[in-house]
């Protein structure tokens, strides 16, 4: 029943504060709150809360506050909580225990050492005992990682950091370990937290290992042993072996023959093995190893008696044999039995080995050991030993004739085993010399029939030779109203070289990239051709490999021109001067050809365009336009709606650290290829290459953005002739060609006769 809301019935909420104050006053707290200290648990009441305080915080009496973790002093640093402030950041204090030893005479006891972890992360206890050679105990870790709680009665509770120190004795179930010492960082640590750290003391002695100790002792010799240390000896030269090449002939014994061996001289222990090189077909069993690898004595000795041969020998001093006798080591060793065995300074070319009783001339060596005595002995010359007598050895094989079925190669191969296999190609020339791209990797050439026939005289093919796979195809250009069908006058294979037997056992020989060039004539069954001309590429792929086509290398041909010159030079010199009067230092390619005659009628024609082409002068219409570079630029970023200008100017000025408005080419390339901009990384490289740069080669990479803005800078569209495939090419077009008219001859007076001509 409540009371009703009338003046005397009512609580002034003032006056209660007011009383509440000082009541505060009177007791001296402002908590007033309980604790929950009883609860029910399967329908029985109990106590639930004994750690728990009492009214308003306080403890009751005879209550103890029990700390759950190790509890550190704030200070000036950041509050982070422990397992983050303390991480990878662990104590380490030496300790011992003893353990007693039962029904053994010559210990009772052992202390066993130990290190103590205590990681102060979530104050886990690790113990770890070193492990001891020999020592048949169980030993490493003790204790895995964890909380390690106390003995009872404070089993409730777990070890902090206030319960280490130097001096402690801590019991980790049931085994009391003594802390001596402590690391630097656990002895600074503690001294921050404000503990005094005792003075560290040194663990007791095992009186076990006193004893073995002292047995291990008794048992050494007085006088030392003389030493042979070879570990140095292996440590040098483990895995150097020399290498040998010999020669044994065992002629004069009955069925026997001339045998190569090659010898292994290893470096690290003095030892020699010897292998035999079985050739095939010899009879011989493949054996593994013809000397098995150990130290190989120079003179062959009997058999000696069982300890002759020791590492020491000691000398009987005085008394009798037996017990009573004294005797000492021979430091002199003047009863030892000495071996003579083969070093690295007896292995020298022409020398001869005695390998049990077989003699062996060395030969010949491999690159390493080569290298190893010109270091190690000075030695210099290197003659091989020819051992081969000339004419000694089985009869060649003869293969038979080629008899016309298939392939010369595959016939052969027929030949060679029981099971026929097909003929090997060369594969890596293959994956070589493949067409990759506009690299086609064909040679074509215009030809000719070298014929008296009139129909014939007129008609030209294109010789296309596969560098691939080393095949010939002629194609024949169809021409209106020649009366000729053209098309493919030749399929595609090896042309074998005129002049050669059809049925030989040797292999024929076939038309090579070396025998095809311009002024050459060859034959492709029984038809003669003149070859005229060639394409771009076959003229420039001929020019960079020098090497394989010495009609195209310049030097072999100015070196020959300079020697067919001799001391004419003034009538070279002359001739220039008659068709230059006006001392333009170019020649018409008519009069070039014509003094090149003069000088040495030999020159074939592709020496002669060679030389023509080294020392043109070509028009500059190989040089791209910038403007046309960039109008097709946009054209690409137009039809792929690229608008990212403003992020590549912002991306490139983040890299330019300087503010100079200036990067590195290579960079400005990767900010562009981070940006996905739409564009073939050869476009990208040549619209690089045309933007403005400083001295140090950086470009302008404001400028070059802005060119590429097709939204605010654009660029008319202009007309361009794209890279149009060649494989129809059909001979030199003279309206199309950038033609050889005009020779440089100064610079090649300056090659023939130096620059003072």
């Amino acid at each position: 029943m409540a009371l009703p809301f009338l003046p005397g019935n009512s609580f002034n909420k003032n006056d209660i504060k007011h009383r509440q104050k000082m009541m505060d006053v009177l007791l001296g707290k402002t908590k007033y709150h309980l604790s929950h200290h009883f609860d029910t648990k399967n329908d029985v009441t109990m106590m639930v809360g004994e750690e728990r305080p009492g009214i308003g915080g306080e403890l009751l009496r005879g209550q103890k506050v029990k700390p759950r973790s190790s509890v550190f002093p704030r200070g000036n640093g950041s509050n982070l909580p422990a397992w983050v402030a303390f991480d990878r950041q662990v104590m380490c204090f030496d300790a011992f225990f003893q353990e007693a030893v039962h029904e053994k005479r010559e210990e009772q006891f052992r202390v066993r050492n130990c290190k103590i972890y205590f990681y102060l992360e979530d104050d886990s206890i690790q113990v770890i005992e070193p492990r001891t050679k020999n020592s048949q105990i169980p030993q490493g870790t003790l204790i895995r990682r964890h909380r390690v709680p106390k003995p009872p009665p404070n089993d409730d509770e777990f070890y902090t950091i206030e319960d280490f120190n130097v001096g402690k004795e801590i019991s980790l179930y049931s085994k009391v370990f003594k802390i001596t010492n402590c690391d630097e960082f656990t002895r600074n640590f503690l001294r921050k937290l404000g503990v005094k750290v005792n003075v560290p003391d040194e663990n007791p002695a095992d009186p076990y290992t006193k004893y073995r100790k002292s047995m291990d002792e008794s048992m050494q010799a007085l006088r030392p042993y003389e030493k042979h240390d070879t570990l140095k000896q292996f440590l040098d030269h483990d895995r150097q072996v020399l290498r040998f090449f010999c020669y044994w002939d065992d002629t004069d014994s009955m069925f026997g023959d001339p045998r190569e061996m090659v010898l292994h001289y290893f470096l690290a222990d003095d030892t020699i093995e010897i292998r035999e090189v079985i050739s095939p077909n010899s009879g011989r069993d493949a054996a593994p190893m013809f000397l098995k690898r150990g130290k190989l004595p120079k003179n062959i000795e009997s058999l000696r008696q069982p300890g002759e041969i020791t590492d020491r020998t000691v000398l009987n001093v005085f008394g009798p044999t037996g017990h009573g006798g004294r005797y000492i080591l021979d430091s002199l060793k003047t009863g030892a039995v000495r071996t003579d065995f083969y070093k690295d300074s007896d292995l020298t070319l022409g020398s001869v080995l005695n390998v049990w009783g077989r003699k062996y001339i060395i030969c010949d060596l491999d690159d390493f050991t080569k290298e190893y005595y010109r270091t190690k002995f000075g030695i210099e010359d290197f003659n091989t030993v020819s051992y081969k007598k000339g004419g000694y050895g089985g009869v060649e094989r003869q293969w038979p004739p080629y008899n016309g079925w298939g392939s010369e190669e595959d016939s052969l191969c027929s030949c060679m085993g029981l099971l026929p296999k097909p003929p090997k190609r060369d594969f890596i020339k293959f994956m070589e010399k493949d067409r990759r791209g506009l690299d086609s990797n064909v040679l074509r050439f215009l030809a000719r029939m070298d014929t008296s026939k009139p129909i014939d005289q007129d008609r030209r093919f294109i010789i296309s030779y596969f560098l691939s796979d080393d095949t010939i195809l002629v194609f024949e250009p169809p021409v209106r109203n020649s009366g000729i069908i053209g098309g493919k006058f030749l399929e595609r294979t090896r042309v074998k070289k005129p002049e050669q037997p059809l049925y030989s056992t040797q292999m024929s020989e076939y038309y090579l990239s070396s025998d095809l060039f311009v002024g050459a004539r060859v034959i492709f069954n029984s038809h003669v051709f003149l070859l005229i001309d060639a394409d771009e590429y076959a003229f420039r792929y001929m020019e960079g490999c020098p090497h394989e086509f010495p009609k195209a290398n310049i030097e072999s041909i100015i070196n020959r021109l300079r020697g067919s010159v001799g001391k004419n030079k003034d009538e070279v010199k002359s001739f220039f001067m008659r068709n230059d009067p006006e001392g333009s230092g170019v020649l018409g390619y008519d009069q070039f050809v014509s003094l090149l005659k003069q000088v040495d009628s030999s020159l074939t024609d592709q020496e002669i365009m060679t030389l023509a082409r080294f020392y043109s002068e070509r028009p500059s219409e190989d040089a791209i336009d910038s403007r046309k570079l960039f109008a097709i630029i946009q054209e690409q970023l137009r039809k792929r709606n690229y608008e990212g200008f403003s992020k590549l100017i912002e991306d490139c000025q983040q890299h330019d650290q300087g503010k100079q408005g200036f990067l590195d080419p290579e960079t400005v390339r990767t900010v562009l290829h981070a940006h996905h901009v739409p564009l073939p990384d050869d476009l990208l490289r040549a619209g690089i290459a045309m933007t403005p740069a400083n001295e140090r080669g950086e470009v302008q990479y404001a400028a070059l953005i802005n060119q590429m803005n097709w939204r605010d800078a654009p660029v008319p569209p202009m007309q361009y002739q794209p890279i149009v495939d060649d494989s129809q090419w059909q001979g030199t077009n003279q309206s199309n060609k950038i033609s050889v008219s005009r020779i440089c001859y100064n610079v090649l007076l300056e090659d023939f006769f130096g620059k003072s001509s």
